[in-house]
């Protein structure tokens, strides 16, 4: 007779694999809770590399350039708790709903992705279990533990875009981010546009909605929490200088609005 069990799926990650995330300031006292969805690049050494030469995932397509540095170097200055998730956007993207086509993009900006083309339902299934769930888990964790603690919570979706997107210039050097609260964004908008030295993306170079974006809808929205997604172009925090630059200006801006805020 012949043997028809299913044969059990290869691990993802074994022990040689890094952690899906980390976390920095574990026990930060700030109000403000900060994310970084696309931080890391990494990719299972099962999937070798997603069959990519190394560069393209060292591009804006493999990862969000820049924003983990300037995220642990916010958290830092805020004390705030924040989480760095450590997988490619190109595994799985972290702030995309599990119904969504980009969810396991098989092309982006132009690149063909030969390890995620004509996965199966069982191998889509994997990547979720592996990565996206727990690192939804673990924010969720930290979330009804300040919720439990009557401790608020401002949160803050790090992210950064590419300066040229199908070979058109962006001009922002920020954008922020939101859906239907606002409550975040438009006193953000308003500060970064009294720098003086920025042209501030409203809702540009991206919108949020519950069919494109996770974090916002889920844990923003979801919780009545108030929050924003924040976007910096990666060329100017691509290295130490920048991220450094960035988050002093960020730690200051949101200090100056954490009073109006907690009141919103």
């Amino acid at each position: 007779m012949a043997d028809t069990r299913a044969h059990a799926q290869p691990a993802l990650l074994d022990a040689h694999d890094p952690a899906v995330y980390t976390i920095h300031q574990p026990q930060g006292s700030s109000d403000f809770l900060l994310l970084a969805d696309h931080a890391g690049q990494q990719v299972p050494r099962s999937l070798a590399a997603l069959g990519l030469p190394q560069a393209e995932l060292d591009r804006h397509i493999g990862w969000d350039i820049g924003i983990a540095g300037t995220t642990r170097a916010l958290a830092q200055r805020l004390d705030a708790w924040a989480i760095e998730q450590t997988y490619s956007r190109l595994l799985i993207d972290c702030n995309r709903p599990l119904a969504s086509p980009t969810l396991i993009p098989e092309t982006s900006d132009g690149t063909v992705v030969p390890g995620n083309t004509a996965l199966t339902a069982a191998q889509r299934q994997q990547r979720i279990d592996a990565i996206h769930a727990p690192y939804h888990a673990r924010i969720n964790a930290e979330l009804d533990a300040r919720r439990d603690a009557a401790h608020p919570t401002l949160l803050v979706m790090m992210h950064s875009f590419t300066p040229v997107m199908n070979g058109v210039q962006r001009p922002w050097h920020a954008g922020v981010l939101y859906h239907q609260d606002t409550r975040f964004a438009q006193p953000l908008l308003r500060a970064l546009g009294e720098e003086g030295d920025l042209v501030v993306g409203d809702n540009q170079p991206y919108s949020v909605t519950p069919t494109s974006d996770y974090a916002v809808p889920v844990h923003g929205e979801g919780r009545g929490l108030v929050h924003v997604e924040l976007e910096i172009r990666q060329d100017l925090i691509a290295d130490e200088a920048g991220q450094q630059a960035w988050a002093e200006r960020l730690a200051r801006i949101f200090s100056g609005l954490q009073a109006e805020l907690l009141h919103r």
